[in-house]
């Protein structure tokens, strides 16, 4: 069994898939593991280190790797590379699943089996397998760190014989796993922190990291979350309250982040440009989801915009900011993964097709589109 890590396509992309750790667990469960060389260079992982873990070292992409059992990713792999990859290989990564199905259908036509980390299923079992929640953890972490080190102010209350600096104000919007890490870390760093969700099971989880709560507590409130622990898209009239709430709120935010998104949709809007325009001047807001369209209205995807002397993050991925950490959890995510389909005894391929892992996150078999999300009526 033969499984490859190559260059990530995606240029801005800092991660690699596979850590010399996780490799090391790999070779010694007897599988062959080839990496590109300078792949995890970003990461802080040399071509040294991999060898040392066992792996081999190609400089080019080879008929050896084109010929693997499986191929592991960050992001989606070239096309090309796809195309002169091994039909009956398996490819491991973020898929980005959510774009138009006329898009992914090219991508079937090579006839792999795509498994699109993203779409892992929220249930105990696959946790450990949940990419989404390992690097949006970073993520949160560092759109804090990010943006108190844009204010140009201090974070805590401090005393001094010659006055008192008044603590910061940082609003967290979206309590998720980013926002959650979000909370945590502007807390430690001594903020006056608030938090915000449609999800009323996140304001006691708000309330347990010592954050203040912010919502609309009406009954579509109480009613506002998906079966897998999603936010449900409210209603005009809530998003209405909510706004006027938050609006209120926001002018006399010093931090803010926001961190909402809606699986399959694009990003919903929760910072007019006039809202932005009654901040205080020096403000700072972190936008975490610019690459679906941005929670800030006038946020721009990989760009830094100041407006009315407010300053707007538009990172893409936070998590790719702190790639060497951001690398060894999505690796350790994806060798779990590995663990459910390869058999520990025979090293060989061993997929349940009816397993609620593999049905949840399998985009492609048989150069078809199979996930139920691309079927018609769904």
């Amino acid at each position: 069994m033969q499984i490859s890590v190559l260059t990530e396509h995606d240029k801005l992309e800092t991660r690699v898939a596979l850590s010399p750790d996780t490799v090391k667990k790999l070779v010694s469960n007897g599988l062959n593991v080839i990496i590109q060389s300078g792949c995890g260079q970003q990461s802080n992982y040399s071509d040294q280190q991999y060898e040392n873990a066992g792996a081999t070292v190609t400089r080019t992409i080879s008929d050896k790797v084109l010929s693997s059992d499986i191929l592991v990713t960050v992001k989606r792999p070239d096309d090309k590379v796809l195309a002169k990859l091994s039909k009956s290989a398996i490819v491991i990564g973020q898929m980005d699943p959510y774009v138009n199905p006329a898009e992914m259908e090219e991508y079937t036509k090579y006839g792999h089996q795509l498994f699109s980390m993203e779409l892992m299923p929220r249930i105990t079992r696959a946790q450990s397998m949940d990419v989404l929640s390992s690097q949006s953890n970073l993520a949160g972490y560092k759109a804090v760190i990010d943006s108190t080190a844009e204010y140009k102010k201090a974070i805590p209350m401090m005393m001094t014989a010659a006055g008192t600096i008044a603590p910061a104000k940082i609003f967290i919007m979206g309590v998720g796993v980013a926002g959650l890490q979000a909370i945590a870390t502007a807390r430690r760093l001594g903020g006056i922190v608030t938090a915000t969700d449609v999800r009323p099971a996140t304001k006691e989880q708000v309330e347990s990291l010592g954050a203040k709560f912010i919502a609309v507590e009406d009954e579509e409130f109480k009613a506002a979350e998906t079966a897998a622990g999603y936010a449900k898209e409210m209603s005009k009239e809530y998003q209405e309250k909510q706004t006027q709430l938050v609006s209120d709120h926001i002018k006399n935010q010093d931090i803010v982040i926001t961190t909402a998104l809606i699986p399959g949709r694009k990003a919903p809007i929760l910072i007019s440009k006039k809202m932005v325009e009654t901040m205080k001047e020096g403000s700072v807001i972190a936008d975490l989801a610019t690459e679906r369209g941005g929670n800030v209205e006038i946020a721009q995807p990989g760009k830094n915009v100041m407006h009315n002397g407010v300053t707007i993050l538009g990172t893409e991925n936070f998590a790719r900011l702190l790639p060497t950490d951001a690398s060894n959890l999505y690796a350790q995510n994806v060798m779990k993964f590995l663990d459910e389909i390869i058999d520990n005894e025979t090293q060989q391929l061993s997929i349940n097709y009816d397993d609620e892992i593999i049905k949840g996150i399998l985009i492609s078999r048989g150069g078809k589109l199979v996930h139920p999300m691309y079927q018609k009526g769904d």
